[in-house]
This record gives structure tokens, sequence and C-alpha cells, in this order.
């Protein structure tokens, strides 16, 4: 592959230039250690040419700045990769069906879906002619598209009658359109035949049509990242464009709702714009949000069939409350059913008649095997006092219902013990945020947990810490207590000022990848030039002599190179519409935090060892570089997401508001079924139970003193 000869010849030249680089500097080192002349004035001037090395890296600098250019002129002057062949794109669609099985497999089972049936929602062709096209335009035939969730199989195949396959589930709150988007998923996949595309659940959210104005594109941009694997050479390059631009995905956009009413508008204009007659759809969104943005842009979505579900019969969900129950259940359900069959229960059957509503039912005394004699009283009373019941019996049955697992590897158990009392009172918090001017209504951001607490008292400790850090080894090692409460005081403030942006950085990444980064290196080299060009000047002012100057010099350019331009090469921020899921953005944060404490800490070492060799007082320069070193490499950067939020949590926790493992707690609130992913971003399973959540809060709030 072209690609593949391109890595090779990249990694040669990279390795070529590294090794000159690496070898010139051991050579400087050498003769520096060799020529190191100190002064007899004292610990205060041999502490002052401790910090001064030489500038010999300019001409290092230059000669990786000139292999750097070459190689960008080289791959700017190759040709552009030719298409990939046939067979690799259905190797790569059939990698891709795979991949998308095996990650929605695990989520269907963690919501029940199959446990031991679907609920049975009937859909059926909306009632509101203004929403859908021409019929023609949509099948050959008159299409009511009458039919059951649980009969999935059917369900795809009048699907696949359609003209276009293209298919907008409308609904209110609750209805079950994002469930019947996963099962059809799910089905599309299991009986999907040779060139049939690959359905892929996207969230609406990750769509900024102003940037990607083609579906087509966004597509694209969005498989490459979600998986990877196909991204291998074996499949040739470009391969998730060109499945794309091929018809070989199935979009299922989820979600249109979520989006601001122009935003939801631009991607129906976006749609019918870039979609062929062969580009297929399905695709979510409530009744009334779809009818504002038809309206907005005077149109419809283009050859799509648009359903809607009907309520829930009373007889159906007794049958299927029936089905989820043991062989022997307990005897009041007896009583509970019949009453639901016969009308007797008008509450129960008016929540029951919605998914979420048979849902909760289901949660609160099904799968917990709590005696249900209370739904019977209820059931009898106002549909909402036994909605806000299910609601309030909702979390300790289902945290009840769990245990622990045993096997880590159990993705629908928690692995930790829980308080039910205390879950529900964290994620009433979480919800309460949710409601706060200028924050996501539905996104629980772990890098937002620390914004929920004032920052000042956290950033005034860090600043302290580490000024008297510096003091301490500055007078330590020039045995100045006055010189090293000044440099203390003077760092202390820097960080005061530094950590302000902390608390509102987005998570980031490492990525050591060349390829597409040689500007960035060619100019970071270039500024470790400057730098040592400064440190040239700082040095032959201070001591009057080429070697000293020589000396700082190397070692401000060395300095620079390790911290500041290595950090950068590999520092990226994450894109809350590319993350894979909020765990693993923690994880890379907390990653590349640690990078950058080790390029820190190499500079501390790369001191230490200068001062050894100086004959300094090794407890202390030791002490100095491996404590200010990697305090160093923490401060630089521009992704502290991780460290604001091991700062933030403590606090949180003293108060009540968290656990002190909030990840942990957030992962066994997913895995639980009470809140879902979505990216980088915790979300609340259920819109309704958010709200309730948020009202406890706001009445927790009032209460407290």
């Amino acid at each position: 592959m072209e690609r593949s000869r391109w890595h090779r010849r990249h990694h040669m030249w990279t390795s070529v230039v590294l090794g000159v680089l690496l070898l010139v500097l051991a050579v400087r080192l050498k003769l520096l250690v060799e020529d190191l002349e100190l002064p007899e004035q004292g610990a205060r001037n041999i502490s002052m040419n401790v910090g001064v090395l030489m500038t010999a890296a300019n001409s290092v600098i230059e000669l990786m700045k000139g292999g750097l250019q070459f190689l960008s002129q080289w791959r700017t002057s190759r040709k552009p990769p030719s298409a990939p062949a046939q067979s690799d794109v259905d190797n790569a669609k059939d990698v891709l069906a795979g991949l998308v099985a095996e990650q929605w497999r695990d989520e269907t089972i963690l919501r029940s879906l199959a446990d031991p049936e679907p609920i049975p929602v009937p859909w059926r062709s909306t009632e509101h002619a203004e929403l859908m096209d021409h019929p023609r335009l949509i099948a050959k035939d008159f299409v009511s598209f009458p039919s059951l969730s649980a009969d999935l199989a059917g369900m795809a195949a009048e699907l696949r009658a359609l003209r276009s396959r293209r298919l907008v589930i409308l609904g209110g709150p609750g209805s079950g359109k994002t469930t019947l988007a996963v099962q059809l998923l799910m089905e599309l996949l299991r009986t999907r035949l040779p060139g049939e595309p690959v359905p892929v659940l996207l969230s609406a959210a990750r769509w900024d049509a102003e940037v990607h104005p083609r579906l087509q594109d966004w597509l694209a941009d969005c498989i490459a990242v979600d998986y990877p694997a196909l991204t291998a050479d074996e499949f040739g390059p470009d391969v998730a464009k060109t499945l794309t631009a091929r018809g070989g995905v199935l979009p299922v956009i989820d979600g249109l709702d979520e989006l601001p009413g122009q935003a939801r508008a631009g991607i129906l204009l976006a749609l019918n714009h870039s979609m062929s007659d062969r580009d297929q759809l399905i695709l979510t969104c409530r009744t009334e949000q779809f009818a504002e943005s038809v309206d907005l842009i005077g149109d419809v979505l283009t050859a799509a069939a648009v359903i809607e579900p009907g309520e829930i019969t009373a007889e159906t969900a007794a049958d299927y409350l029936q089905a989820c129950l043991p062989p022997r259940p307990h005897p009041a359900w007896l009583h509970v059913l019949d009453a639901l069959r016969k009308g007797i229960a008008p509450a129960l059957a008016e929540v029951t008649a919605t998914p979420l509503g048979l849902w909760l039912v289901r949660s609160a005394y099904v799968v917990s095997r709590q005696d249900p004699a209370p739904l019977l009283e209820l059931g009898r009373a106002d549909a909402a006092r036994l909605y806000d019941h299910l609601c309030d019996r909702f979390i300790p049955a289902l945290v009840g219902s769990r245990t622990p697992a045993a096997d880590a590897d159990e993705p629908f158990r928690p692995r930790h013990s829980w308080d039910p009392e205390h879950v529900r009172h964290w994620l009433a918090y979480l919800s309460g945020q949710l409601l706060t001017p200028g924050e996501d209504t539905r996104n629980v951001a772990w890098w937002h947990l620390a914004r929920y607490a004032s920052t000042g008292t956290v950033r005034l400790m860090v600043s302290v810490v580490s000024g008297v850090l510096v003091g301490l080894s500055i007078a330590a090692v020039a045995h100045a207590p006055r010189a090293g409460a000044l440099f203390g005081l003077v760092s202390a403030l820097a960080v005061l000022v530094m950590t302000r942006s902390w608390f509102t950085e987005p998570p980031g990444h490492a990525e050591f990848q060349v390829r597409g980064r040689l500007s960035l290196l060619g100019r970071t080299l270039a500024e470790a030039v400057v730098a040592g060009l400064l440190g040239a000047l700082v040095g032959g002012l201070m001591s009057h002599r080429a070697g000293g100057a020589l000396k700082i010099a190397l070692l401000s350019g060395l300095t620079y190179v390790l911290t500041v331009g290595l950090i950068r090469w590999v520092e990226h921020p994450t894109s809350s519409t590319t993350a894979r899921s909020p765990r693993s953005t923690w994880r890379a944060d907390r990653n590349l935090t640690l990078i950058r404490a080790l390029c820190g800490l190499g500079v501390g070492l790369t001191v230490a060892a200068v001062g050894l060799v100086a004959k300094l007082n090794p407890p202390a320069v030791l002490a100095g570089g491996l404590l200010l070193g990697p305090l160093f490499g923490l401060i630089l950067g521009s992704h502290h997401a991780w460290l604001a939020y091991t700062l933030t949590i403590p606090r949180l926790a003293r108060r009540g508001r968290l656990p002190l493992r909030a990840m942990c707690f957030l992962d066994d609130a997913h895995r639980l079924g009470l809140l879902r992913t979505e990216g980088p971003f915790y979300q609340f399973r259920n819109v309704e139970l958010q709200r309730r959540l948020a009202r406890d809060h706001i009445f927790e709030r009032k209460d407290s003193p």
C-alpha cells in the first residue's frame, strides 16, 4: 500500500534526524561536563552557573528543521492515493458491521430490550400528512406501516420495502423512539444481506451542518474516529470516506429534537441536499420539534416514511408484565394485573400506556421483586401520584436488586456497593446542576464537575504549595533564605494566575504521531532556537564569557524542547463529538497529565545531574529536581481537566454533593441503567426522571440551612 510505504519512509527519516540530534547532544553534554569550570565565589555563584548550559543545540535544531522541511515538501509532492479496491471496501463493511453489532449488543442487554421481549409498542404511519412526503415517493404501494416493535422482523421488512428506505420515528418523551431505533439497527444487522449498508447509530448533537454541510462527509469523519480499526492499511486509504460515498452506511441519527431550532432545520436541509436516491436513513425526533423544523424550512424529509407510536392497551401492558414475572409471582400481582385488564385501575392503565411508564413499573416492582400492592392502591388514584411514586421507588429498587459483580468484567452489574439514598441524592444534585444557566441541560460532563465548587480556595492551595516547594528548593541549594522566599512568592503568584483556566478547560489526550504535525515540530524547534538565543544573551550578560553564554543557551533551548515543545506536540483536544466514552476521555486526560509531569521530571533530573557534577548539596539538588521538575510540567499545557477534577472532587465529597469516587459512581450508574452515555457525556436515561430529581434537588437546597 502507498500509505504503508509512506509510513516506512516517514519513520526512517524521523529516526535519522532524531539519531543525529541525540548524538550531537550527547557529544555536547560530554564536552560540557569535561569543560565545566566553577568560580570560587561560593554556593550562590555555583547555583547560578548550574542553571547555565550551552547553545550548541542551535545547529542541531537547524539540521532537524531542514530534515523536517524536506519531509514536508516530499510529502506534499506525492501523488494523491488511489481509491481502495471494491474488495477492500466490502471487507471494511463486514468489519464495521461486526463492530457495530458488538457495540450495541451489550447496550441492548443493559437496557433489557429483549428480556423477556421488547415492549410491544404499536407503531403506525403518522396522521399528520404535512410531516411526510408524497406517498408515491415513499413506496410503490400505500404503506400504513402498522406494526408492533415486538415484531422487529416485520418492521425491518417494511423498512426494506420503502423506495429509498428512509424512516422518521416520531413521538413524545418516553415513547420509545431511541429504543426502536436501536432494535431496528440490531435487526438490520442480523438480517443484512451482501451489498446492504451497515446501520450506524449516531447522535444528532454531533452534527454541525455548518462544518459538514454534506451528510457523507460527517459520516466519514464519525466512522473514522469511532471505529479506528477501519484505518488499518489492509483496507486502503480513506475507506470510511469511500464507504459513505458509495452508500455503504445507513445512518441512524438519534435525538434531532435535542438540538436548537435553527440547528434542527439546518440538518434537515443538509439531508435533503446531500442524499441521493440510494442513500438510506433512520431519524428519531419528538413530534413537536420535527413539526417546527418542517415549518421552518418549508419542506419535509424527502422520500421518508414517518411513523408515530400508539398507546399501549391495558391488556397488552398486563400481558407484558406477566411475561416479565417469574412462574410463581407474588400473590398480589394477580390482583394488580386483573385490575389493569378490567379497567378498575385507571391511573395504572394511563401510566403503562407509554413505554416509559411500563418500564418504570417493571424496574420498581418486577425486577426488584417487591410487593406490588401499592400499585393497586395508587392505580385507582391519580396518574401523577403514581408516576411520582414509581420515580421514588425506581432508584432504590434498581440499586438494591443488582449486587456488585464479583467479576469486574461483567458489564451489567455495578462494581461497587452504593447506598440507594445516597445514589438518589447524588443524582438529584447532578440533575439540579444541569439547570444552572449556561450548562448543557442533558449532558453530564465529568470535567464540568470542577465548576460545581468555588475554585478560589483550590487555586490558592495549589499556589501556596507550589511557592513553598520552589522557595525551599532555592533556599536549600543556594543557601539563601531570602532568595528562596522571593522566588517562592513570585512562583506562587504565577501559579495562582496560570491555574485560573484549569477549571474550564476541556479534556485532552496524547498522540505521538508525526504525520500531519511536521509544521508544528518545525515551529517548535524554531522557537527553541529563539529561546536559546535569549539564553545566550542572558548568559553573556551574567558571565561576560562566551562559555557561559553557550551553556545557558543550551539549557534554555533543551528545556524548551523537552517541556513546551514536547507537550505541545503530544497534546490534542478531545472533541465532544468524537470521544468514545466518558471513562476513556477521563483516562486520556489523566495520561496526558502524567506525560506532562514526566516531561518536567526529565528537565528536573537534567538540572539535578548538572548540579551533582558541580558538587552541590546532593540531597537538596535531587529533591529540587524531583519536586520542581514535575511541578513545572504539570503547570504547562492547555488541558488540565483531570487535574481540576482531582482537586475539586474532595471538596464536593466533604459537602456530600458527590462521592469521592465520582467516576466510579457515574460508571456504576450507567451499568445500573440510571444513566446512558453519549460520547464523552453521561446522560440521564430518561428526561422525566431527570426533571423529577432536579425538583428534589431544589427542595433539598431550600430545606438546607
